[in-house]
């Protein structure tokens, strides 16, 4: 058995939206959550969040295992659910192969769990909840009430003075300066830097009729396009967020044999550029399905996405989770 969360891994986080649970950050993928799914916050580095999560699990597609100092794997072909209860909502799907730790049994399930990395700006904190540690309550078991302590970090702003440096991490790349004429949301803190949130506009003039606006021509945020993701160590890529043109073909929806989604999870088949380009797949959340139903075959769109799978299982073909759609991007 793994040792107990430490007592700093009391706040409540949930997941804004469906996201992938890692097992280090960028790294190899454990599962993958629902919106709204509960974790408990272990700590923060730079944009990922580690987090525990616990659910139920049905025992039969579960073995025993000594690796790494846990107890279960998922032993289940294409995995298995992780719920909230025994056949309770269902918080994500877990993927085969992935290590558990067992907390207790009822008959048929078994309650695990497995601390992972999400994608930060994924995770919100849960208002008005913490976790009794399982020392606090009798049966050793977590529970949730209501929070005594203070307003969470995230809902505190703070001034940055002007062409303050805004850095990607601690220690990396600058991408731009302040202005210092506002107050900007802080997320967090590590020593002495502080994590913040920008809102802003940016000026994008729409292209007219036989022009092609020059981000569309580079067809990405930072230079990734689909050849670079099914390139060997495309997979670095993975969680970097894109932006593509990419000729409309269908939305279609998964079936259990693709692996890389859940089961009926709906996503978008395009080509990238208009039509010239390698086959995407672009996995559509719930909140933006209305804005894809719409789309019309071989219609050019603009997606924002992030990369969810630099090459899918059966077919090789690069996955991005949509953030947004933008239409009208067509020559």
């Amino acid at each position: 058995m793994l040792a107990p969360l430490p007592v700093d891994a009391q706040l409540v986080v949930e997941t804004r939206v469906e996201e992938n649970f890692r097992r280090e950050p960028q790294g190899q993928v454990l599962g993958r959550l629902g919106a709204g799914a509960p974790l408990l916050h272990v700590s923060s580095q730079s944009s990922w969040t580690e987090a525990a999560l616990e659910g139920w699990v049905w025992t039969a597609s579960l073995r025993t295992t000594d690796r790494e100092g846990f107890d279960l794997v998922v032993s289940a072909s294409g995995g298995e659910n992780v719920r909230s209860a025994p056949s309770g909502p269902i918080l994500g799907r877990l993927d085969e192969g992935t290590l558990l730790e067992e907390l207790e049994r009822e008959p048929g399930w078994t309650r695990v769990r497995r601390t992972g990395w999400i994608w930060a700006a994924s995770v919100t904190t849960r208002e008005g909840t913490e976790v009794v540690s399982a020392s606090e309550r009798p049966g050793g078991a977590p529970t949730v009430r209501a929070a005594s302590r203070a307003t969470p970090a995230a809902d505190q702003f703070i001034r940055l003075g002007e062409r303050t440096p805004i850095l990607s991490s601690p220690d990396g790349d600058t991408l731009g300066f302040s202005s210092g004429t506002g107050d900007v949301e802080l997320l967090a803190r590590e020593g002495s830097w502080a994590r913040v949130r920008l809102d802003g506009w940016v000026w994008r003039p729409l292209a007219t009729e036989g022009e092609v606006p020059e981000e569309a021509e580079n067809a990405l945020e930072g230079g990734v396009t689909p050849d670079d993701l099914t390139s060997p160590g495309g997979e670095s890529f993975e969680g970097r967020r894109v932006t593509w043109r990419i000729q409309f073909i269908s939305l279609e929806r998964a079936e259990a044999i693709r692996t890389d989604f859940f089961e009926g999870e709906p996503f978008i088949l395009g080509r990238f550029q208009d039509g010239d380009g390698p086959f995407v797949y672009i996995a559509v959340p719930p909140e933006r399905l209305a804005e894809v139903q719409g789309l019309t075959p071989l219609e050019v769109v603009t997606v924002t996405g992030r990369v969810r799978r630099a090459s899918s299982a059966l077919t090789d073909t690069p996955i991005v989770e949509l953030l947004a759609v933008e239409r009208g991007s067509g020559r």
